[in-house]
């Protein structure tokens, strides 16, 4: 009975509000600004009810325009109005071509066209930026796939010892290899030595003393090695390399001035005579019986000693007599073959027999210190050689002429010509530089390009056996004056000539003599469409990336050395390609002090390896600061902002790396232990030192930190010191009096902040719950305080409604935030809220 009382309590309690309600309506003044409610409470609870089922019954389309409808009515917007009002909007407007119009009206048709033409050119501009925009994203993203496939190649190739044992070997055997090879270095003798050079080249540079001669050092550390190919590759180095006429331009121009085309065919045949005379001098001496030669010294005698050791009978078909008992052409030929003139001239005057013509010749080539006839004397000569020389059975007689006249480029004399050497010195000998001097026809001559393209593209590699004798070639081409092809092949054929060919490279570039793409992204060996016929370019940046792959993760400090001698070679963006491979190094080896300096605890820098190259630091730490961040490495970019003593950059992102750990367990070696361990150490640092950065992130910084002490305290169940802990931070709210302050004090707060709200809030509650429950649980409760009477300050009582009122005051500021915290966060603080009671 008493529940059916209560019932019908309530229902004559909500008539007499539905009475009241009604009353309220009809008073309501219609000359007021409030608009006229034209239905009672009644009467839109029926029409509600009414909608909702029909809601309820249709679905699809229908229910989405119902709902779209409430939703848009809710704001105030009048649904059949402003669907009235866009079905009487004009699409007039859009880009649409407009629809012709009659012929006969006049104005209306040249409006028509006007409008059509700015259409048309709006939509043309419009799919030439289309166009445009995909052109340039696809050239971008290729651009980046190049630069990342080339970066993996250059690492391969740098490393192909190590991948050749990788595939011989079994897996136990790579992996017992890779630990035999840790902490050593990767530089053999012959590395280590070239490495030493470049140091102490770099330093004096550095130093701003006198440079020294790079190819000597590399000569000299040559002779150490105890090998005759690479002493004589560095003697024909040195001996091409020492061109003093070479004009301050282009390289490539240069290359192709006639001047330096002639000094370096001049420096290439003075190379190969001397290594006649070498050849020669130790066939003599091995055949002392045989030649001998006496005591008597000179090119003149050494050859005549040579002859009775090369040919004990004269072949047949030699004219023109004898001297000294020797044939007088082979005479002449090997005199002129080791470079010696004034032999020459002893041979012909002890000639038994008047040689005609051939002194006049003789005697301006010798006065000719281009060892060159004038254009009128060279045609004589031709003429001669045509008329009565050509038919000739003496072979020696008709290289002599063919030298001198530089006639007949076609005839390779294989006779006598039996070597590589003899071969490519003789083309060398007839290789003009005046094509139109003489008024002959270019077919009659050999200029350098047509040599170089006959020893390059006609014969090749596999004409000279270049792999089973990679010097020979190498010789070949870069007597030619091909220098680039040369130090390419020999960088690709061997790794073990891959040091040689790389410090060739050095050497020449140092001088300013190599020839070097445009694009640093090239092929190591390429051609530019618009360069002359034999000239190549050397991607010199590649070759000496390539070449410090092996060692730049054991030898850091040789490899940065090699870095610096990029320091002139810019990108497209003019950033040197020194700092882009420093930066690349320092991220890859990750050794920051001993490569860029350290922090000391009292603030000062400690230098690294870069200082020592006069290069502006502070520039070059920011920059490998930035692509560590790009990369996404932060705890890298961390120290090298610090480094860089950027302090505003080495918060925020700290804030980043603290901000998804703060709320977890620290565990020891973890992620969290590793960056709040940092943190303390920076925030120790920069307090001492009175650092700050921008004024958020500073106070984000250290409230995160203050974080990370309160949840430690919380795993750790110190739960009333955690609770003192986010007391004093004044983050949330645990009194009823301080709820809108933090309210409003919260809007203030970085997204790093915010983002950790649901855990502390989740914390928080947790603590008061416990609390609640170890002090219920203490001792028994008396009647008294059950029934609401006021317990004593510091009883049980007060203490339980002291954390009701604090989990209270949590959850009223947690719905007050103007923050969306996650569902379950809500549900939870709910719940554990409920349990306070």
């Amino acid at each position: 009975m008493p529940i059916i009382k209560d019932n019908m309590e309530e229902m004559e309690g909500f008539g007499d509000l539905l009475r009241s309600a009604e009353q309220l309506t009809a008073d309501v003044d219609t000359g007021t600004e409030l608009p006229r409610i034209e239905q009672n409470l009644r009467q839109i609870m029926e029409t509600s009810q009414r909608l909702w089922t029909k809601t309820a019954q249709i679905g699809g389309q229908d229910e989405t325009d119902v709902k779209a409808s409430i939703l848009l009515g809710s704001k105030g917007l009048d649904v059949p109005h402003i669907s009235h009002r866009l079905e009487s909007l004009s699409t007039a407007k859009t880009f649409e071509p407009l629809e012709p119009v009659g012929d006969t009206n006049i104005k209306g048709f040249l409006r028509n066209e006007r409008e059509n033409d700015l259409l048309a050119v709006i939509e043309e501009k419009k799919q030439n930026a289309f166009q445009q925009a995909e052109q340039r994203f696809w050239d971008s993203l290729q651009s980046e796939w190049d630069q990342d496939k080339q970066r993996i190649l250059d690492t391969l190739i740098g490393s192909s010892p190590d991948l050749i044992d990788v595939t011989a070997d079994s897996s136990s055997s790579m992996i017992a290899d890779r630990v035999h090879m840790e902490g050593r270095s990767n530089l053999d003798n012959v590395e280590m030595a070239y490495a030493r050079q470049v140091y102490l080249y770099n330093d004096k540079v550095v130093s701003g003393v006198v440079r020294p001669d790079l190819v000597e050092l590399f000569r000299e550390t040559s002779l150490q090695f105890e090998n005759k190919n690479v002493t004589d590759l560095w003697t024909m180095v040195s001996d091409m390399s020492d061109i003093s006429t070479l004009p301050a331009s282009d390289a490539a121009d240069a290359r192709c001035s006639p001047r330096v085309q002639s000094s370096l065919v001049g420096k290439a045949r003075g190379f190969l005579e001397q290594c006649y005379i070498d050849y020669i001098r130790n066939i003599v001496s091995a055949n002392m019986r045989k030649a001998m030669l006496g005591g008597i010294p000179g090119t003149y005698h050494l050859v005549q000693a040579f002859l009775k050791v090369k040919f004990p009978l004269p072949p047949a078909g030699l004219e023109d007599g004898e001297v000294d008992s020797m044939p007088i052409w082979p005479v002449i030929y090997y005199c002129l073959r080791c470079g010696d003139l004034d032999a020459i001239a002893t041979a012909v005057q002890r000639a038994s027999q008047d040689l005609g013509e051939f002194i006049e010749f003789l005697q301006e080539y010798m006065e000719n210190e281009d060892r060159r006839l004038s254009p009128g004397t060279e045609t004589k000569l031709r003429l001669h050689y045509r008329r009565a020389v050509r038919s000739s059975t003496d072979p020696f007689k008709r290289a002599v002429y063919c030298v001198l006249g530089k006639c007949d480029t076609t005839d390779n004399h294989v006779e006598i010509c039996d070597k590589t050497e003899d071969y490519l010195w003789l083309k060398l000998c007839q290789v003009s530089f005046e094509d139109k001097s003489s008024g002959t026809s270019s077919s009659d001559h050999l200029t350098l390009q047509m040599l170089q393209s006959t020893l390059y593209e006609e014969y090749g590699e596999s004409h000279f056996s270049a792999h089973q004798n990679p010097f020979l070639y190498f010789k070949v081409l870069f007597l030619s004056a091909q220098f680039e092809a040369a130090i390419e092949f020999l960088a690709r054929t061997d790794s073990n000539l891959r040091s040689h060919a790389v410090h060739t490279a050095i050497a020449l570039q140092e001088m300013g003599l190599l020839i070097l793409p445009e694009n640093v992204q090239s092929q190591i060996l390429s051609k530019n469409p618009e360069d002359a016929a034999g000239i190549q370019r050397l991607n010199y940046t590649r070759l000496i990336i390539m070449y410090t792959a092996k060692f730049e993760a054991t030898d850091s400090r040789e490899a940065l050395q090699y870095y610096y001698l990029l320091r002139n070679v810019h990108d497209t963006h003019g950033k040197s390609y020194f700092v882009k491979c420093l930066s690349e190094l320092v991220v890859e080896t990750r050794e920051f002090e001993t490569l860029l300096g350290r922090r000391e605890t009292d603030g000062t820098r400690r230098p690294g390896a870069i200082d020592k190259f006069g290069v502006d630091t502070q520039q070059v730490i920011d920059t490998v600061a930035e692509d560590a961040e790009v990369k996404g490495l932060f705890e890298e970019a961390v120290k090298l902002y610090d480094l860089g003593g950027n302090v505003n950059k080495v918060l925020e992102i700290m804030n980043r790396l603290l901000s998804p750990v703060v709320s977890m367990a620290n565990t020891p070696q973890s992620k969290r232990d590793r960056l709040q361990m940092q943190a303390i150490a920076l925030a120790e640092r920069y307090q001492m030192q009175a650092l700050t950065g921008s004024r958020a992130n500073t106070r984000t910084f250290y409230l995160l930190l203050d974080l990370m002490t309160f949840f430690d305290q919380y795993h750790s169940r110190e739960l009333d010191r955690a609770l003192q802990t986010i007391d004093k931070l004044q983050l949330i709210a645990l009194t009823p009096e301080s709820v809108d302050d933090r309210v409003t004090s919260f809007k203030q707060f970085t997204d790093e902040i915010r983002r950790n709200l649901p855990d502390i809030l989740l914390a928080t509650m947790n603590i008061l719950c416990s609390k609640y429950r170890t002090v219920r649980s203490s001792a028994p409760q008396s009647p008294r305080g059950r029934l609401g009477s006021k317990p004593e300050d510091g009883g049980k009582d007060s203490h339980m409604s002291r954390l009701r009122i604090q989990a209270k005051s949590v959850i009223t500021f947690a719905g007050m935030l103007p923050y969306r915290l996650p569902g379950d966060t809500n549900a939870r603080l709910v719940q554990m809220e409920v349990l306070l009671h």
